[in-house]
Order: structure tokens, then C-alpha cells, then sequence
């Protein structure tokens, strides 16, 4: 036996009662200290939090003579010998004591019989997210200790200087959060088959940075939106320039959304970045289907004037009375001489003066309203992408005010 034994009287008492035993519950103080906020994790909705935890009791047990008044420090080694609050943490996924170099354990016992037992722990522990609002959102966490065998008619748990019990280190700092504030609380917790339990928190609040999904998620999104509008000002003869531009673009934001994903739980609501991202694809998928309306109304378009070629004769060098009130600038323009050339860019202007003066003609004589219909879907073919072109940009400007007013 050593001589801090003989000193406190170890073997003269049973340490495997609390402090007086049958009378009121041992007071036992809590101080707290966190070193660090290790990691957040939203896969496994924990957190990882280290720290040094102190409690203070009184047990005359170990009271001792001392002239000076000074009291006595021991490592580890001792704590196996004497009772200590039997500690655990709440919601904890696991837990340990440092022990290099050695246990980061200690005690320290004052000649009146006050005990200081701090330890240096590392400790991962559940955290219930609300990821609704991800990435613009805000997480609270809370660590929670209490005595596991004692009730609170037993052992009263409570924070030694209340709420100044609970000191952080200057220098922790997250990358994804900004830790807005902590603070303690305590509450009691009742168990059916046990009884009540004091219990502390330490609870923190968690503000996510938004500037890394902006330049990972939202930026990228945004400009491939923007890329899937460029179609609307290609020709839409050029089908092998906006068929891969569209697929391109659908591809690519299919990508981010994976790679989004792939890093979140699978929780079963939606969460503000699936809002911005899913709207964000529809509307590059709306560019590939608009662009399959123009090809679609344009092929109508040619067929009718195939039929109406074969059942018109040759109107070579004819100049038909109405024609120059009936067009437009851009008509007169584009129909140029006819003059029956042999090339080919002359043979479609004919061809395209000859449906023209048919349809005017049947109009006047007829007073058929074909031409009408078929004059407006020539205009409505062309028109789709002048309207796109307002529409799509007008339409993804109005969903991000209305998306950033309502989550920022």
C-alpha cells in the first residue's frame, strides 16, 4: 500500500457506496470544456465532439490531515480505488478516454474531502437533423450526460457554475459550419422501469456555409440552364447542333444531382437543393422536348407543301396581282427573282412562290379558310423559339426570386 493510500484511508472504507450512503443524494457539479467539434456528419446524422469533463462531489471518506491545506493530485491509478460518478453520455455511438501517453485521467482530493475527477474524452453522438432546408439550413445538437445506475434520490447532477460551466476553445472552427452558440440546460429523465434521472445538455447550434454549394451546386446548375437556352437561337434545320446540346445538358445536370445525393442520407422528404436542382433539370429537359415540338410542326409544315407542289402547274414568269400586299418585308426578301433557275436555291424559291399563289388564289375563290391556318402554322413554327427564348429565361429568373426569398 502506498503512502497517498495510507494518507486517505482506502481500505478503511467501502468505496462501492456513494457518499453517505442512506442519506440525502451526493451533489455532484459538471464543468465541461470543449476542445473541438471534430466532425457533422449528415450520412450518419452524428457528430464527433472532444472534450474535457470535470466533476466535483465531496466524500469525507477521503478527507486528511494537512498542515499546509494543499491538496493531493493522482493519475488514473487511483479513480480504480475510490467511488466517481458513474458517467455516460446519452445517444452516444461510442466514447473513450485518451490514454497517450498515459490515461488522460485525473484527481485531485482536498483535505476536507472535496474531489476534482477530470477526464479528456472524444466522443460520437447522435444528432436528429432537419435536412428540409439543406444547404441553407440550421442544426442544433446536444450532448447529453447523466449518472447511469443513480437516480436523482441518489445523486443530484448539476452544472458547477451554470451557465458559465461550459467553456469552448477560441480556435475551433468547422469547414461546412459556422457555430453560432452553446449552452446548458438541465432537464430530468424518467425511465418506466428505473425511475428518474438527472440529466445535463450541452447543446449547440450549427449554421451551414452556403458559398461551397454555390460554387459546387448551384453555379454549375444555374450555367447549364443558361447553356440549354443557346438552342433557341440555332437554326433549327441544325439538328446536329441542338439535339447533342440538349442531350448535353440533361446528361450533365442528371450528373449533379447524382453526385448531390450520393454524399446525403436517403431521407424521405424533399430537401431545398433536390427543389432547386429537380426545377433545373425540368427546364433543360423542357429545352430538348421545345425543340422536338419545332422539329415536328416544321416536318408538318413540308409535307403540306410537298402535296400542294404536286397538284400545282408551272407558274414560271407569272406575277400574280396580290402578292406584294399579301407579304411581309421578310417574305419579299427571302422569295426573291423567279425566273425559273435551274439551281437549286432558285427551284425552292419557285416552289415556294408556287404554294404561296395557290393558297391565295383558293382564299379568293373559295374564301377557304385553309390558308389562314396554314399561314398561321408556318408563323407559329418560328414563333415557339422567339417565345422560348423569353419565356424559358423570364420563367427560371421568377422560380430563383421566389426560391431565394423563401430560404434565405
Amino acid at each position: 500500500m502506498s503512502n497517498s493510500e495510507q494518507l486517505l484511508s482506502i481500505n478503511d472504507h467501502d468505496f462501492t457506496m456513494r457518499p453517505g450512503f442512506g442519506g440525502p443524494a451526493v451533489p455532484v457539479g459538471v464543468d465541461v470544456q470543449v476542445e473541438s467539434l471534430d466532425t457533422i456528419s449528415e450520412v450518419d446524422m452524428d457528430f464527433t465532439m472532444t472534450l474535457y469533463i470535470r466533476h466535483y462531489w465531496k466524500d469525507e471518506r477521503l478527507s486528511f490531515h494537512s498542515t499546509t491545506n494543499k491538496s493531493m493530485t493522482f493519475d488514473g491509478r487511483l479513480v480504480k480505488k475510490i467511488w466517481v460518478p458513474d458517467m455516460f453520455f446519452v445517444h452516444s455511438k461510442k466514447s473513450f478516454t485518451h490514454d497517450t501517453t498515459t490515461d488522460n485521467v485525473m484527481l485531485r482530493v482536498y483535505p476536507d474531502g472535496k474531489v476534482l475527477y477530470s477526464q479528456r474524452v472524444t466522443v460520437t453522438s447522435m444528432c436528429s437533423m432537419d435536412l428540409s432546408r439543406f444547404p441553407l439550413d440550421t442544426q442544433t445538437c446536444s450532448l447529453e450526460i447523466e449518472s447511469y445506475a443513480y437516480t436523482d434520490d441518489d445523486l443530484m447532477l448539476y452544472w458547477k457554475k451554470g451557465n458559465n460551466s461550459l467553456s469552448t476553445d477560441e480556435n475551433i472552427s468547422l469547414s461546412q459550419f459556422l457555430i453560432q452558440e452553446f449552452q446548458t440546460t438541465t432537464k430530468l429523465a424518467f425511465y418506466s422501469s428505473t425511475g428518474w434521472y438527472n440529466r445535463l445538455y450541452i447543446t449547440f447550434t450549427l449554421r451551414r456555409h452556403i458559398f461551397f454549394f454555390l460554387l459546387q451546386t448551384y453555379f454549375p446548375a444555374t450555367l447549364m440552364v443558361m447553356l440549354s437556352w443557346v438552342s433557341f437561337w440555332i437554326d433549327r434545320r441544325a439538328v446536329p447542333a441542338r439535339v447533342p446540346l440538349g442531350i448535353t445538358t440533361v446528361l450533365t445536370m442528371s450528373t449533379i444531382i447524382t453526385g448531390v445525393n450520393a454524399s446525403m442520407p436517403r431521407v424521405s422528404y424533399i430537401k431545398a437543393v433536390d427543389i432547386y436542382l429537380w426545377v433545373s433539370f425540368v427546364f433543360v429537359f423542357l429545352s430538348v422536348i421545345e425543340y422536338a415540338a419545332v422539329n415536328y410542326l416544321s416536318t408538318v409544315q413540308e409535307r403540306k407543301e410537298k402535296k400542294l407542289r404536286e397538284r400545282l402547274p408551272c407558274t414560271c414568269g407569272m406575277t400574280h396581282p396580290g402578292m406584294m400586299g399579301s407579304y411581309s418585308e421578310e417574305d419579299v426578301n427571302n422569295t426573291g427573282n423567279y425566273d425559273c433557275m435551274p439551281e437549286e436555291n432558285g427551284a425552292m424559291k419557285q416552289q415556294r412562290m408556287m404554294v404561296h399563289l395557290d393558297i391565295e388564289e383558293n382564299n379568293q375563290i373559295t374564301g377557304h379558310v385553309g390558308s389562314s391556318a396554314y399561314s398561321s402554322m408556318w408563323v407559329d413554327t418560328h414563333a415557339i423559339d422567339k417565345y422560348s427564348r423569353v419565356i424559358f429565361p423570364g420563367s427560371y429568373t421568377l422560380f430563383n426570386i421566389i426560391y431565394w426569398s423563401c430560404y434565405l
